[in-house]
């Protein structure tokens, strides 16, 4: 049995997955995010709105969220817009 997946806080960013948040025209500005990063261990960081306690009391059944956990919210066009980039395998 192999041990749980923990994240690697010494993880660095490898690349961007899709497109920008400036590309997408969800953002304007300065401002960068929402994003999604590959990171140089094959893991994958989102950037995005943080709403853990938005949705903490409506949980599907099964569905937890640990206290060192959060509910990430990106746009539905960023996702879609990175799924070439992300790998079968």
């Amino acid at each position: 049995m192999s041990a749980p997946w923990g994240a690697d806080p010494a993880a660095g960013f490898r690349r961007r997955i899709g497109k920008s948040a400036h590309e997408l025209g969800t953002t304007s500005g300065n401002a960068s995010c929402p994003d999604i990063w590959e990171l140089d261990n094959g893991d994958f960081a989102v950037i995005g709105t943080q709403l853990r306690d938005a949705y903490r009391d409506r949980l599907t059944a099964g569905v937890t969220i640990d206290e060192h956990e959060s509910v990430v919210v990106i746009p539905r066009s960023m996702l879609i817009a990175a799924k070439a980039d992300i790998p079968d395998a």
